[in-house]
């Protein structure tokens, strides 16, 4: 007879696969490309930039020393984070629009991913509309609130038109339908 508070010996849960997804539908780390591990980091440091008001030299040092840095691409992570803090008025002009309430109101984590999105939407053109969508949604998932995912879609499904309108009307043209 095993005691509740006596652990089962030899008894592991079964090993799980270092690639696919987690139990909250994120992917996980080993399956990651080195693009979606830099737009991670710049999460956290645009993170520490809305909630702490850090100096972005600061968060970009702090960041780089994080565990994993080496694995992202930092060229894309220093346009994000850049690129995000110098464009944040241009940025916020954007969502805002497409909120259902107060950007007060709105997640750091949330406000910062929409940030990415609406900057990758307008600055990384090398980066097809629906990889942003995507991979906006995963740092949502991930790091999010429990439907901030649905959010972030919805506002950044609403952002696109406006900034890849031709890219979008082409992937209209070729049958690939809007995600939302």
């Amino acid at each position: 007879m095993n005691d509740v508070n006596t652990p089962s010996v030899g008894k592991r849960p079964p090993r799980q696969s270092r690639t696919g997804l987690t139990s909250t539908g994120a992917r996980k780390a080993a399956s990651k490309s080195d693009r979606s591990r830099s737009r991670e980091f710049a999460l956290q440091a645009l993170y520490q930039h809305l909630v702490g008001g850090n100096a972005v030299n600061d968060i970009d040092t702090f960041t780089r020393d994080l565990a994993g840095f080496n694995k992202a691409d930092s060229v894309h992570f220093d346009a994000l984070l850049q690129g995000c803090v110098t464009n944040a008025v241009q940025l916020d002009a954007l969502i805002v629009p497409l909120l259902d309430r107060p950007m007060a109101e709105i997640s750091p984590i949330e406000h910062a991913i929409m940030w990415i999105g609406a900057y990758e939407f307008s600055h990384c053109q090398d980066v097809p509309w629906r990889v942003v969508l995507n991979e906006c949604i995963e740092l949502a998932k991930e790091f999010g609130g429990t439907d901030g995912h649905k959010y972030v879609n919805a506002v950044l499904n609403g952002m696109a038109p406006a900034l890849r309108g031709a890219e979008i009307e082409s992937d209209r043209g070729h049958g690939k339908k809007l995600r939302t």
